[in-house]
């Protein structure tokens, strides 16, 4: 299972799956990272948390243990 977190910077990947529950899931869902959306890696922060993505047009900064939830292929 490859994750966000283990995605490298300048590439490109599509959510599979989300996991996590209730409150964090549903955060992750209204920033716009749904299943079968792109996601582009933007940045990495110099100690490696947070990362910035691109997804549906705009800039988002998650964290690692956000991004460890959401499955990509």
């Amino acid at each position: 299972m490859k994750t966000l977190k283990d995605v490298k910077v300048g590439n490109t990947v599509r959510v599979v799956k989300l996991h996590g529950e209730g409150a964090v899931r549903r955060r992750i869902m209204d920033m716009g990272i749904t299943k079968g959306v792109e996601v582009f890696v933007r940045k990495e922060a110099p100690l490696g948390d947070p990362i910035e993505v691109m997804v549906r047009g705009y800039e988002l900064s998650l964290r690692k243990a956000e991004a460890e939830m959401i499955e990509v292929e």
